[in-house]
């Protein structure tokens, strides 16, 4: 049996994400309510488009990272929550501008803030809740705290950026992809961990591995993702499959069908993904060149890769419930393929 079969015939993928539910579930409930509380605003618009994202659905799992890293470390403080508040408020400003610059219809299954409300209000109230995250970084007082995430804010921008640069170019190679996701995608998973060594005051090992795990749990988390756009449920994907196709983004399963492709292939992927012309019936046929050179299959592995990387970076910390926790959140990025 394959890999991709393997990690599909896992019977209930939610349940790897038990044990970290449990763990932070008290604190998961104030940093609920602070998320309510921060998306507060005189201008009705704004809280309206933030709960529409905010109650859409989502996992929480980079908020739920920085409790769980912070408890691995043995922190007794408040901090944590305002700062796993902080986390949240900057991927859902993430989301907001992404689907602007996307042209994305659907998120998590719902109609995109985008097609309800509009791209400027999409953008601006995207900046609101940016800027909150930063209120409440400064509210906790760690300075190391504000650099990690500063920094973090700035290199998601920098892959936004750079993903636009690479967009529809099928010279994309994989080292270029992976940087991209890195910036993109993994940057805030590691700033979401490495915090949580940050206000226990543990030494610069500790911070580096935990900032290595977060890199590489959010690397397995989106080459999951690209691989369930071509093989998944929506329901698994919190979007429509085949979204990707349809919007003409260079994922890895494109970079590696293109260039394991025949001149005929090719040819496809440049009307597809590049001029935008897609017909019925293009998406299976997409998949249908990505199960021949295995791409798909090689996402995966990849991801279970950075999966095995991420495990091994807790090792420096002592066992217990909370590095068992952040290990099976790791099994559950992954096993979404089901």
């Amino acid at each position: 049996m394959n890999l991709a079969a393997q990690v599909q015939e896992r019977s209930d993928p939610s349940a790897a994400l038990e044990p970290l539910l449990r763990l932070v579930h008290d604190e998961m409930g104030e940093v609920n309510n602070i998320i309510l509380s921060q998306a507060r605003s005189d201008v009705a618009l704004i809280p309206e488009l933030a709960r529409h994202l905010i109650n859409s659905g989502g996992k929480r799992l980079r908020p739920m990272l920085t409790i769980g890293a912070a408890k691995m470390c043995g922190y007794e403080g408040t901090g944590h929550i305002m700062l796993a508040a902080s986390v949240e408020f900057m991927h859902t400003a993430t989301l907001l501008h992404d689907d602007v610059v996307d042209e994305s219809d659907m998120r998590r299954g719902k109609k995109s803030a985008r097609m309800l409300w509009g791209n400027q209000a999409s953008v601006l109230v995207g900046d609101f809740l940016l800027g909150q995250a930063f209120r409440m970084m400064v509210d906790v007082g760690s300075l190391g705290a504000l650099k990690v995430l500063s920094e973090a804010s700035s290199v998601i921008a920098e892959g936004e950026v750079w993903q636009l640069a690479a967009s529809k170019n099928l010279a994309t190679t994989e080292e270029e992809y992976l940087n991209v996701i890195i910036s993109k995608t993994a940057a805030l998973f590691a700033a979401a961990a490495e915090i949580g060594a940050i206000l226990t005051n543990r030494g610069p090992e500790e911070q580096a591995a935990l900032r290595l795990y977060g890199t590489n749990i959010g690397l397995a988390f989106q080459l999951i993702d690209d691989a369930l756009d071509y093989s998944g449920e929506a329901a698994s994907l919190g979007k429509c499959v085949g979204d990707d196709f349809r919007e003409g983004k260079i994922t890895l399963p494109v970079v590696l069908s293109y260039r394991r492709g025949t001149p005929e292939e090719r040819a496809f992927w440049r009307r597809t993904l590049q001029e935008g012309s897609i017909e019925d019936g293009d998406l299976e046929h997409a998949i249908q060149i990505m199960r021949r050179h295995n791409a798909i299959e090689e996402t995966i592995q990849r991801a279970v890769y950075y999966g095995k990387e991420a495990r091994e970076a807790l090792a420096i910390f002592p066992a217990g419930e909370a590095r068992k926790a952040l290990i099976d959140a790791v099994d559950f990025s992954i096993a979404r393929m089901h």
